[in-house]
């Protein structure tokens, strides 16, 4: 892909639908130039028009925006259902001091805004549930334009509470997921217990596809702090004064440590771990997540 959209920009803009759509246009015709196939949430369903193909196919909106004919592809026999899950608990309100841009939870309701729209285009089934206390705001499965607006509309209403639902809160949420298709999970896996970690693990089964994704964001994985430097748990609230070049290393230890527990716990349910830096673009994030996904597969 020759160019990435600046988060900062997009950001700016306080149209959700518009920015949906403006990355993922952005990152179909992307991928076409690249020739990568996808798999998952069937990014690989264009590819460019041959002589003989059905016009009917052809992705009218992609041609205005490129001149150049791509076709949909029927590479599955019926269509899924796509869940979004987001944890919507006080650390995922958390956005790096001087970028200007989205915290956490702002990162997520536009990627997940753009694979919904992306899905929805395909015809598959799309849903969304944000988990936050002892609640969930829930967008049932549905297909269409207009039920894509109604996802949207639940996401802008999704607020940051204060933990992820505790064990006997969250599980009754299960049996609406646990459907053949898809579950993509956003979250920033930080939780003084493992609520999340039991949510995530349970969902995993025969007929669904867990697939997780940890944000992070530039000053967590840089640390760019210098001088003494008070930090606070999001959740908890306590407090800690340390001298930023003390600790940098011994951070640095524990957060790449917390990232590989992270992964070796899913890995046991078979969990796919994408780790997303939500200072970084976003389109460049789905196509790295297709890439690595394909490498996968092959």
């Amino acid at each position: 892909m020759e160019r990435f959209l600046d988060p900062r920009t997009l950001s700016r803009i306080k149209d959700l639908p518009l920015v949906a759509k403006t990355v993922a246009d952005g990152f179909l015709h992307g991928l076409h130039e690249s020739r990568m196939r996808g798999v998952g949430v069937e990014f690989s369903q264009y590819r460019q028009y041959e002589e003989g193909d059905d016009l009917s196919r052809i992705d009218w909106k992609l041609f205005a925006r490129s001149d150049r004919y791509f076709v949909r592809e029927a590479e599955r026999e019926s269509e899924i259902s796509v869940w979004f899950v987001v944890d919507a608990s006080a650390s995922m309100a958390v956005a790096s001091e001087d970028a200007d841009g989205w915290t956490k939870l702002d990162y997520a309701k536009h990627l997940i805004a753009t694979m919904a729209y992306i899905a929805g285009r395909q015809g598959d089934s799309i849903g969304l549930m944000a988990l936050y206390d002892d609640s969930a705001a829930i967008t049932p499965l549905g297909t269409g334009d207009q039920h894509w607006s109604a996802l949207l509309r639940k996401l802008v209403t999704v607020k940051p509470g204060q933990r992820f639902p505790a064990e006997d809160a969250a599980k009754q949420y299960l049996p609406l997921l646990q459907q053949h298709g898809m579950v993509f999970v956003l979250s920033d896996f930080y939780q003084e217990k493992s609520e999340i970690y039991d949510f995530v693990n349970r969902l995993a089964g025969k007929h669904t596809e867990v697939i997780a994704m940890k944000l992070n964001c530039d000053d967590e994985e840089n640390f760019p702090f210098t001088g003494p430097v008070r930090f606070e748990d999001a959740e908890t609230g306590e407090q800690i004064l340390v001298n930023a070049r003390d600790a940098q290393q011994i951070y640095k230890t524990a957060r790449d440590a917390h990232t590989e527990e992270v992964r070796l716990t899913l890995l046991k349910r078979a969990i796919e771990l994408t780790t997303i830096n939500i200072d970084a673009p976003m389109d460049q994030a789905l196509y790295d997540f297709l890439r690595n996904r394909s490498r996968v597969v092959r």
